[in-house]
């Protein structure tokens, strides 16, 4: 009988972005936008992206990684189901990541965004399994770190 492990993980990224709540909310529900800051990048090419930002919709993205990267060549998607949307206000997802066709977690994350008087703090909380192959919860977490600094990056625009 093949081992499996699991590691379990939660973190909480906290943000303060000189946007109202409307715009980040923008952000992260029109497609156009979501794509520019948080699937585009140096290191792969999109194969594939769609967003159905509702209750029920989906997200998905496939994108193979470029050379150079220690897993050139192989796709990694992530798929993604939206539980909970309050607008201007909370988004709550679940979703699995895969590279190669091996789920490597799964993870829920709620965003939650909160009025101030320069603009909104956001509060990201993930929590997660990492099951074998998986980047790891400190790769997970830098990487949600450099995709919220893309997302102060798309607030500029």
């Amino acid at each position: 009988m093949k081992k499996t492990s699991v590691i379990h993980n939660k973190f909480v990224i906290e943000r303060s972005y000189p946007a109202k709540p409307e715009r980040v909310f923008a952000a992260f529900a029109d497609p156009v936008k979501k794509r520019r800051w948080f699937v585009e990048g140096d290191h792969h090419e999109i194969e594939h992206y769609e967003l159905d930002f509702r209750v029920g919709g989906r997200e998905n993205a496939r994108f193979r990684f470029k050379p150079g990267i220690p897993v050139a060549g192989l796709v990694c998607k992530n798929e993604t189901s939206y539980l909970s949307i309050v607008p201007n206000s909370r988004v709550v997802f679940v979703s699995t990541m895969t590279i190669a066709e091996n789920i490597i977690s799964a993870s829920l994350g709620t965003i939650e965004l909160l009025p101030t008087e320069g603009g909104t703090d956001l509060v990201f909380t993930h929590q997660a399994a990492f099951f074998e192959g998986a980047d790891g919860p400190e790769m997970r977490q830098e990487g949600w770190r450099k995709l919220l600094d893309q997302l102060t990056v798309e607030l500029t625009r």
